[in-house]
């Protein structure tokens, strides 16, 4: 089992909800990001998604864009978006993390150095936003067998007849994303996500997390009470963004998680 099986183990035994917090490495810089990441599992993050920052995020909206460009300015690479990574290892073995981005840093670092270096770092999980199913000999099916879990995007357009190649080789969770368009572009209802996650889960049994959209507390506790958790990104971004210390961004991530927990 990986630590994202292991962490969705133990969450069911305690019968709680999944909190799932993204942020990208290196925004606003490399300490200041490191400070925040060290602090998402005490703020109560389940499972940590790191983005990658990448010159061209077309799937992303604007607040994540700027995170992106900011932590470029500043220096951020893959190589030490990793030693970020392996510097979170040596104080937490628990936590899964997830890296979030595109293919085209990976691609350049070469497939198999990158999964020999991803694995040594203590990466749990990718997703990749700009690979499709069709592609999965590219980056998916060697990734699992390197012991990574590979994450694909499920979505309000993705019908019946789509969805079975979606999950094909999906592991570790299916993330919905539940609206239609970028990230941070509108807000997620409960009301439209249940019935697309129940049937979701009726062609999987993986777990079905929700993300895009939700920036409240009780935005997080009414779609984690319909799927299996949720995620926050953009919200967390912004306050980052802000220029809010280490400490006040974590407090608003431990908002968000409570709220999760309480679905």
């Amino acid at each position: 089992m990986s630590r994202i099986d292991t962490t969705f183990a133990a969450l069911k035994q305690q019968g709680r909800k999944a909190f799932v917090a993204y942020i990208m490495a290196g925004d606003p810089d490399f300490e200041r990001s490191s400070e925040i990441l060290a602090g998402l599992p005490e703020a109560g993050v389940d499972i940590i998604e790191l983005g990658l920052p990448f010159t061209d995020p077309m799937a992303d909206g604007t607040v994540i864009q700027r995170a992106g460009q900011r932590a470029l300015e500043a220096g951020q690479t893959l190589q030490r978006t990793l030693d970020m990574v392996r510097t979170f290892r040596q104080t937490n073995t628990t936590t899964p993390i997830v890296l979030m981005g595109y293919y085209n840093p990976i691609y350049s670092r070469g497939v198999e150095t990158f999964l020999r270096d991803a694995t040594d770092a203590g990466i749990d999980g990718l997703i990749i936003v700009d690979l499709p199913p069709e592609e999965d000999e590219e980056l998916c099916i060697p990734a699992q067998n390197a012991g990574l879990n590979f994450i694909r995007l499920a979505t309000p357009t993705t019908d019946d007849k789509r969805l079975p190649k979606v999950l094909q080789n999906t592991s570790g969770f299916v993330y919905y994303v539940s609206i239609t368009g970028i990230t941070g572009a509108a807000a997620a209802e409960a009301t439209d996500v249940g019935p697309e996650v129940a049937r979701i889960k009726a062609k999987t049994d993986l777990p079905v997390i929700v993300g895009f959209g939700i920036r409240t507390p009780e935005a997080a506790e009414k779609i984690a009470s319909v799927s299996d958790g949720c995620v926050v990104g953009s919200a967390i971004v912004a306050e980052i963004a802000e220029g809010k210390p280490a400490s006040e961004v974590l407090a608003f991530v431990r908002s968000l998680s409570d709220g999760a927990h309480r679905a």
